[in-house]
């Protein structure tokens, strides 16, 4: 009988999936499998548990939110050369990635998308020594999504990330940079930078990165200069707004698999939404198509774009408004 490794976060955002728990199994065990439930006992223990244990199994699925799916998918590039499968049920409070391979926020129908659909191989991040899936950030806004406490998150859901924005939008801080993407060369002074391979950020769809392919080996490479007057400013959030950068001199944008940044002061890095260190210098690449992850199968092939995306998911008018019941405020 084929072996599935169950992993769930007890904390993450959402608590729907307590009640969904014998249903979620059943559909895993209707599907030939012998299901074993893990439940996590604190940060970093999906991924200590998937490296040491993972090749044991021929699925592995975790339930919970973008920091669960990270911890997972960190130990499974640790693993060994022994690949299994990966399903992800997402439960957290934003659920970003999940957003981008469309799986359904009903966790029901998250794990029966995971034994009806295929798999999506996507690329993932290498930092340093850690991995990333979908983003690393860091300035105005990015501390956001792991300064906000979790009992916020439980009562407000999206909102609490909101509101703690707006405490916090006349504080940002300005790095003086120098950075090597592939080819491209940024120097200057910066309020942001994001490294990501995502259609959506902290439960907003991403504006000034229209190219995104999930699994092409290249990140798509967005940062904003600092502005030096009110009409910068003024620039730069009406080019995020009408979701048009280009040419645009506040903003440097590039595609790239290897990126090196250089900073006169620590930055302060989100890696999937969680606290990534305070570093000078960090070098960072692409591991293209390292992991499969099942999803709605006529959506997410390979190829995918948020550019063609709005064509591929209302090529069926019935599947497209199945999927607006799964993302309240998908646009």
């Amino acid at each position: 009988m084929k072996k599935l490794l169950f992993i769930i976060n007890p904390n993450a955002g959402r608590t729907a999936i307590k009640g969904d728990l014998f249903e979620i199994i059943m559909t895993f065990a209707h599907d030939g499998y012998d299901v074993e439930v893990y439940p996590t006992k604190g940060p970093n223990d999906a991924s200590r548990k998937v490296q040491e244990d993972g090749a044991n199994y021929d699925c592995i699925v975790c339930a919970g939110g973008d920091g669960t799916l990270r911890d997972t998918v960190c130990g499974y590039m640790e693993m060994g050369e022994k690949k299994v499968s990966l399903g992800y049920i997402p439960v957290g409070t934003t659920n970003d990635f999940a957003r981008s391979l469309r799986i359904s926020r009903k966790p029901i129908e998250a794990a029966e998308q995971i034994v009806k659909g295929s798999e999506q191989f996507v690329d993932v991040g290498r930092f340093g020594d850690k991995h990333f899936v979908y983003i690393a950030a860091f300035g105005i806004f990015t501390d956001i999504s792991y300064s906000t406490r979790q009992s916020l998150k439980r009562v407000l859901g999206h909102t609490a990330y909101v509101v703690e924005a707006l405490k916090n939008i006349t504080n940002f801080q300005t790095y003086k940079l120098w950075g090597q993407f592939d080819d491209a060369v940024l120097t200057g002074e910066y309020i942001y930078g994001m490294i990501t391979n995502s259609f959506s950020v902290a439960g907003f769809k991403i504006r000034g990165t229209k190219h995104v392919v999930l699994d092409d080996g290249k990140f798509d490479c967005l940062f904003i200069k600092k502005p030096q007057n009110p009409a910068e400013l003024q620039q730069i959030v009406s080019a995020l707004l009408a979701n048009d950068i280009e040419g645009n001199e506040m903003f440097f944008e590039t595609k790239a698999s290897k990126i090196q940044i250089k900073s006169e002061t620590p930055i302060k890095w989100t890696l999937d939404g969680e606290f990534g260190g305070d570093l000078e210098e960090i070098e960072i690449s692409n591991e293209k198509k390292a992991v499969g992850i099942y999803h709605y199968t006529n959506y997410a092939n390979s190829g995918i774009t948020e550019e063609n995306e709005e064509s591929v998911a209302t090529t069926d008018q019935s599947e497209d408004d199945e999927f607006d019941d799964y993302y309240d405020g998908w646009e």
